[in-house]
């Protein structure tokens, strides 16, 4: 499958670009430094450029089955406004490419998952140490929601480096009180898999580990 992926030189997207690799998909990234990627394989294509290119966004999307973000803001204090725009020109771009799936990743605490939080580690994590990125999450979700895009919204819990384990749990429901982190590696894991998977199709998705 042709799949792109914006945000391919962060940590989660880095192992959601080797991964899809390892499945043998075409893998288009959307970067600003072609440096930052140090993948060599023959179905990958690097498209550089920033996130207000809307021409050269159309040249990462053209002919795509899938669009993959894993893009998020580089500050816990400061709104990413080219963040927002960015995801905005994506959108706008794929559903002139029409490109049949995106997939999101935001993370818990965005939306109303909010309401799924203990009344503790909502105030701690949404209304303090989150709340600057979550504010950039929640208007990509809504963005995105409001397109023609067939989307999925992925809010995993905490990131951690940990390994591929494959043993997550996932929802849209309110949940049993667990475990509150998950490692990228399973993140990506789960993200890819929603190319064959329409369970979470225009949904949005909680992820822990098990």
């Amino acid at each position: 499958m042709k799949i792109v992926i914006f945000g391919a030189t962060g940590k989660t997207g880095k192992l959601l670009t080797e991964q899809a690799l390892a499945k043998g998909h075409q893998v288009t990234v959307y970067v600003r430094n072609p440096n930052a990627i140090s993948i060599q394989n023959t179905n990958l294509k690097i498209v550089v450029g920033n996130l207000d290119e809307k021409l050269k966004i159309k040249d990462a999307l053209s002919g795509a089955e899938a669009c993959f973000s894993t893009l998020g803001g580089n500050s816990l204090t400061k709104r990413s406004h080219e963040l927002v725009s960015g995801i905005d020109n994506i959108v706008r771009v794929a559903v002139e490419e029409v490109v049949p799936r995106f997939i999101y990743l935001s993370s818990f605490g965005a939306g109303d998952s909010k309401k799924l939080m203990p009344a503790i580690l909502k105030f701690f994590m949404v209304d303090l140490f989150l709340r600057v990125p979550l504010a950039d999450h929640n208007i990509n979700e809504q963005r995105i929601m409001n397109s023609k895009l067939q989307w999925t919204l992925v809010r995993p819990g905490g990131l951690t480096q940990g390994p591929l384990t494959g043993n997550v749990s996932h929802g849209t429901e309110a949940f049993k009180q667990g475990k509150t982190s998950i490692s990228r590696a399973d993140v990506a894991a789960f993200m890819l898999a929603q190319l064959q998977d329409s369970t979470y199709n225009k949904k949005a998705v909680w992820l822990f580990e098990k």
